[in-house]
């Protein structure tokens, strides 16, 4: 299940809820009980190296560069 952060308006804390991707935009209470919280845009890492691009490489594409 997706975590999700949240900041509150009221208190300023932030804080993270796991629920299902068809409940994130649904209203948040912080953990001091405010109501007034919005949900922040989350920075995600993806790991993995990208395939190497078919066709050769070089500035000109493969060719011969002079």
């Amino acid at each position: 299940m997706p975590r999700y952060e949240y900041a509150c308006r009221t208190c300023g804390e932030s804080f993270e809820l796991s629920r299902p991707m068809a409940e994130s935009a649904d209203p948040a209470d912080c953990p001091q009980g405010h109501g007034d919280t919005v949900k922040l845009l989350s920075r995600v890492a993806v790991g993995g190296m990208a395939a190497e691009p078919a066709g050769g490489g070089g500035c000109c594409g493969g060719g011969c560069c002079g």
